[in-house]
C-alpha cells in the first residue's frame, strides 16, 4: 500500500509540473504570435510600399496596388508558414532525462487478468490516450497494463519513427535502441488478415523480432500502413493521434525516413484507467 501512495503522489506532481510547463509554452508561444504579427504586418507595408516605389521608376503605366486586405493575407500566409514549422516545438516540452533500463521481469502476468480499460501516455508533447482491446489481446493488454503499473514506461523515449512506406512510431524500449525488453515475452495475438492498409491509422500493435518474440515495444500507427500480418494489434489511439502526426512532420533526426524521430517525445508516465 506504501508504496502504491508513494506512486500516485509521483504521479501527481509529474502531472502538476507538466500542467505548469505548459501553461509557461503557451504564454511564451502567445507573446511570440504577437511579434510574429507586429513584424509581419510592419514589413508587408513596407515591401508593399518599396514595391510600389520601385515599379514607379521602371515602369508608370503599371503601377501595383497593395490594398490593407492584401497585407492582411500575405500577413496570414507568412504566419502559417512560420508556426507550421514551428508547430512541433510548440506543443512540446522539453523532454526530461530517460531512465536507466534496470527494470526485468521473470515472467509475463496471466492474460485473464486483462482487463478493457484506457492506457494514458503523458509525454513532453502532450497525453495519448489508447483504447485497450482486452477482448481480442487479453496476453497484450494484461502484459501492457502490467508495465504500465509498473512505471516500466515511465521515462522512457519513442526511438523511432518510420516516414517511408510504412508510418509509424516505435516506442516502450527503455534501452532507447530497439533492444530492450521488459524480460519476458509474450505471444502474438489478433493478428490482422493480409491486405492493403492492414494496419490503419490509430492502430496500436507490438514489435517484434519474429513471431511470438513480443516484449515491451510497440507503435502507434499515424496514418494507413501496410505491413505483413505479424504484429498483435491491442488498441486504438482515442486521443492524441495529432501529436504523432506532427512528430511525424517534424521527420527523422537524419533527415532519412526511418530513425529517431528529429523531435524528441518521452512517456513521462503510463497510467491505466477504468472503461
Amino acid at each position: 500500500m506504501t508504496s502504491s501512495n508513494r506512486r500516485q503522489r509521483q504521479l501527481a506532481r509529474a502531472k502538476f509540473e507538466r500542467q505548469q510547463a505548459r501553461r509557461a509554452e503557451r504564454e511564451d508561444k502567445a507573446r511570440v504570435r504577437q511579434r510574429v504579427v507586429a513584424i509581419v504586418v510592419v514589413g508587408a507595408l513596407v515591401i508593399a510600399g518599396g514595391g510600389w516605389a520601385i515599379f514607379t521608376l521602371i515602369d508608370r503605366g503599371n503601377e501595383p496596388e497593395s490594398t490593407a486586405s492584401e497585407i492582411d493575407e500575405v500577413a496570414e500566409e507568412l504566419i502559417e508558414e512560420i508556426e507550421a514549422g514551428a508547430a512541433v516545438v510548440d506543443i512540446c516540452a522539453e523532454p526530461a532525462p530517460t531512465r536507466a533500463d534496470d527494470l526485468t521481469f521473470d515472467s509475463p502476468p496471466d492474460g485473464a487478468t486483462a482487463v478493457s480499460g484506457t492506457l494514458t501516455l503523458a509525454t513532453n508533447c502532450g497525453d495519448i490516450s489508447i483504447d485497450l482491446f482486452a477482448d481480442d489481446a487479453p496476453a497484450t493488454v494484461a502484459s501492457m497494463t502490467f508495465l504500465a503499473n509498473e512505471g516500466f514506461f515511465d521515462g522512457t523515449a519513442c526511438h523511432r519513427l518510420t516516414t517511408a512506406g510504412i508510418f509509424v512510431l516505435q516506442c516502450g524500449d527503455p534501452a532507447g535502441n530497439g533492444t530492450g525488453g521488459p524480460g519476458y515475452q509474450i505471444p502474438d495475438e489478433n493478428l490482422p488478415a493480409e491486405g492493403e492498409a492492414n494496419y490503419p491509422a490509430g492502430t496500436v500493435a507490438m514489435a517484434n523480432a519474429g513471431p511470438g518474440t513480443g516484449g515491451s515495444q510497440f507503435f502507434l500507427v499515424y496514418e494507413d500502413t501496410t505491413l505483413p500480418s505479424g504484429y498483435t494489434i491491442w488498441g486504438q489511439v482515442t486521443d492524441g493521434l495529432d501529436i504523432v502526426r506532427a512528430i511525424a512532420e517534424a521527420g527523422v533526426a537524419d533527415g532519412g525516413g526511418d530513425g529517431l524521430p528529429a523531435q524528441p517525445i518521452v512517456i513521462e508516465t503510463a497510467t491505466v484507467g477504468a472503461a
